[in-house]
């Protein structure tokens, strides 16, 4: 359960809120149990009324007070349900964005070698089934389970002020039990077979979502009915596995119900005692059994919730195992040079995992304010050392120091949203005049000032509403926005012309006057000013 420790910790940073949503819930079920127990005493009133009408013994009924109590609590009822449901709604909605905001900076700290290791589909599951797991825990697990205590407790207090306190125990113990059972026993009875659940889910879905992408692959070999009936395997073994868990799950809610009836039946024969000596009428003896039927509602929704708290375990446990920060998995920290230098390489070797190295004993050791170029031809291992100096990969041997960097990518990545959102990603106290000054210097100022948004215009998805050209000036515009003492640039003239490039490496020499950049590219022409050149064999 120590997975969740820090999810949880981000939830509970909105106590009040969870607080208040509680209370709405607990007004909810409290006006229905309200509502069960005072029909059914003012049925058994009205009913021993009629008895003693038809003997010919004269007796007053009072209708307006049960009768105004069953209508505020239906009244109530439906009030804070409906309150609840809004609110709630919400909350988990604030929930989902912390823990999306969280996870997010996570992974933007997190080693790239791990992240490396998983699949777009396995990604897709992170951040949409895992995430879900995890914000919607409060209302499924947390909520309930607190809230079956306290009606719990208030029936007991109930039935310790209309019978007495040895009822009250009794019926303490008795939904103790369904309490445990419902909730401890349910979990313990399914955390390894849910846990499991989860795993398989994602492999499965990676495994149909790479049997859909590689088709037509699948197709030319004359392998689709083959992966297709493997796929169709693994999926009746998750459904096999999965009717194990809900089987268990039933049991323990049927048993939990077993439970809270013979409470009931406790009551109407303990109260039923007290009726003949005169303690309690007969109203008041069958309103206790009708409030404690009523706990049914709240505990039907325990035994399904532990039963799916083994996955949300597991969620949390992938998501902190791929979101960890390098200083969390055994790598340290980037150490910072000597002051008089920006960066210092000492026998660095670049691999990939499974494969053998594709950069080795590479020393560079660069000065402060100095702008080296790195040229080699495609597969010479430039945006892998890249990677390296910039932190996203860890060598795998050597030692290196740098300051703090921004860096450049050779892959052009814009978000679906607008330009100004995209661009302050680099500098998010950057003003709209900085944003322009930018602009200007990668020659994009004109074509954002004719549109009708300028600093607001909607970029499409991954740039769609941009050429590969502009595209590319935007995220260098990103890039010169941030400041890092220390700038890598791989490639930053991909898809832009000869004259575009040349002017646009002028403005760059008075833009980045003062800091350290490492700038890569196949050939010198694609370079823009620099001290001195490395070439990679």
């Amino acid at each position: 359960m120590r997975e969740l420790t820090p999810w949880l910790a981000l939830i509970f940073q909105r106590p009040w809120r969870l607080m208040l949503g509680g209370v709405l819930i607990l007004a909810t079920l409290a006006s229905g149990i309200g509502l069960l127990a005072l029909s059914g005493w003012f049925i058994t009133d009205t009913a021993l009324a009629g008895i003693l009408l038809a003997a010919g013994t004269q007796v007053a009924v009072n209708l307006y007070v049960p009768g105004g109590g069953i209508r505020f609590f239906a009244v109530s009822r439906t009030v804070a349900r409906y309150l609840e449901r809004v609110y709630n709604h919400d909350t988990v909605l604030r929930l989902l964005t912390d823990i999306r905001v969280a996870l997010f900076r996570k992974l933007a700290g997190a080693n790239r070698t791990g992240q490396s290791k998983l699949s777009g589909a396995q990604w897709l599951s992170r951040l949409t089934s895992d995430v879900d797991a995890l914000d919607t825990i409060y209302l499924r697990v947390i909520a309930p389970t607190a809230l079956a205590g306290v009606i719990t407790l208030l029936v007991a207090l109930l039935a310790w002020v209309l019978f007495n306190g040895a009822v009250a125990l009794g019926l303490l113990v008795i939904t103790a039990l369904a309490f445990v059972l419902a909730t401890v026993a349910v979990y313990v009875r399914t955390r390894a077979p849910s846990y499991r659940q989860a795993d398989r889910q994602e492999e499965l879905r990676t495994a149909v979502v790479e049997h859909i992408e590689g088709f037509a692959e699948l197709r030319a070999a004359g392998r689709t009915g083959r992966h297709g009936a493997w796929l169709l395997r693994q999926a009746h073994q998750m459904n096999s596995e999965q009717v194990e868990v809900d089987s268990r799950v039933g049991w323990h809610q049927a048993i939990s119900h077993l439970l809270i009836n013979l409470c009931a039946v406790f009551a109407l024969w303990a109260g039923y005692s007290l009726f003949e000596t005169g303690a309690i009428s007969g109203p008041v003896l069958v309103l206790l059994p009708i409030a404690i039927l009523g706990l049914a509602e709240v505990y039907s929704m325990l035994p399904e919730a532990f039963g799916k708290l083994g996955s949300t375990v597991s969620a949390a446990a992938r998501l902190n195992r791929d979101a960890a920060p390098p200083g969390e998995d055994g790598k340290a920290e980037i150490p910072a040079p000597a002051d008089d230098l920006a960066l210092v390489a000492r026998d660095i070797a670049v691999r990939h995992v499974g494969f053998a190295p594709v950069l080795t004993h590479f020393d560079l050791t660069l000065a402060r304010s100095e702008r080296v170029g790195i040229l080699g031809r495609s597969g010479s291992g430039k945006s892998s050392l890249a990677d390296t100096l910039a932190g996203l990969q860890p060598p795998s041997r050597g030692e290196l120091a740098r300051q703090p960097c921004i860096y450049l990518t050779q892959q052009t990545m814009l978000f679906d949203d607008t330009l100004r959102a995209n661009l302050v990603l680099g500098n998010p106290a950057a003003t709209d005049a900085e944003l322009w000054q930018v602009l200007e210097l990668v020659e994009l100022g004109d074509r954002f000032a004719r549109e009708p948004e300028q600093l607001d215009t909607w970029l499409g998805n991954t740039g769609s509403r941009l050429s590969g050209g502009e595209a590319r000036r935007v995220a260098l515009a990103r890039v010169l926005l941030n400041p890092a003492p220390l700038v890598i640039l791989d490639e930053p003239f991909t898809g832009l012309d000869a004259d575009t490039r040349t002017r646009i490496s002028k403005r760059l020499e008075r833009w980045l006057e003062g800091k350290s950049v490492i700038s890569l590219a196949h050939g010198s022409e694609a370079l823009p000013a620099t001290d001195r050149v490395i070439h990679l064999e």
